[in-house]
């Protein structure tokens, strides 16, 4: 595993490399976030932009979704993987955000985890995207790329992934690093036939030693 200077100097240049990107999903407030994020477990997010469209038109705020029928909102997201507990989540989710939470969105890691289908990893890229509170979210392609790279150890549990990744960086650095390191093992640090050794900066501070 890298030394905590290394490690450091990996993610900063990975960061360097997408400075600007932002979530590939579309949505246009934090209760669409909360509702993409949720679908996008085990689906890719172009998959997920393809049925929100009409499930935000058809359910445009949780008052509407909490009124549902699981089956009328399995129809619109049928496309997509475990759509059928998917909906189950969705609808006891709404039912939950009107009747505790004022029908809005909680910005708090505590209230967000109480809501059906959001763990952690949800609720990190709800806190960090829809409200800007420092979060880093740990999904396959942070794993990946933190493995690769000797980031973490071989056997890192998720949360020891999040927890070493937010130790190096300053909270400012927490979304952009996990934006970053998204795009990079969707496009570089690939499962198969990586191509990280095309980017040297990515190990100058071991050819350094």
């Amino acid at each position: 595993m890298l030394t905590d200077q290394c490690a450091r100097q990996v993610l900063r240049e990975i960061i360097a490399l997408y400075p600007d990107v932002e979530t590939a999903l579309d949505y246009q407030n934090p209760f669409e976030l909360l509702v993409a994020v949720i679908l996008s477990a085990q689906t890719t997010d172009v998959q997920v932009n393809k049925v929100t469209p009409a499930l935000f038109a058809a359910y445009p705020d949780p008052e509407s979704l909490s009124q549902a029928k699981e089956e009328d909102v399995a129809d619109y997201i049928n496309r997509i993987g475990l759509y059928r507990n998917k909906s189950k989540y969705l609808v006891a989710c709404a039912k939950m955000l009107v009747e505790d939470f004022d029908g809005k969105v909680p910005q708090n890691r505590k209230d967000l985890e109480k809501l059906p289908g959001v763990g952690r990893k949800t609720a990190n890229v709800v806190l960090s995207i829809a409200f800007d509170i420092p979060a880093f979210a740990v999904d396959t392609h942070v794993t990946r790329v933190c493995k690769h790279h000797g980031i973490v150890a071989q056997d890192a549990s998720v949360r020891e992934i999040e927890d070493r990744v937010t130790s190096l960086l300053d909270p400012s650095e927490w979304t952009q690093a996990h934006q970053a390191l998204i795009y990079f093992g969707r496009n570089i640090c690939h499962p198969k036939n990586p191509e990280c050794r095309d980017y040297p900066q990515l190990y100058q501070c071991l050819d350094e030693k």
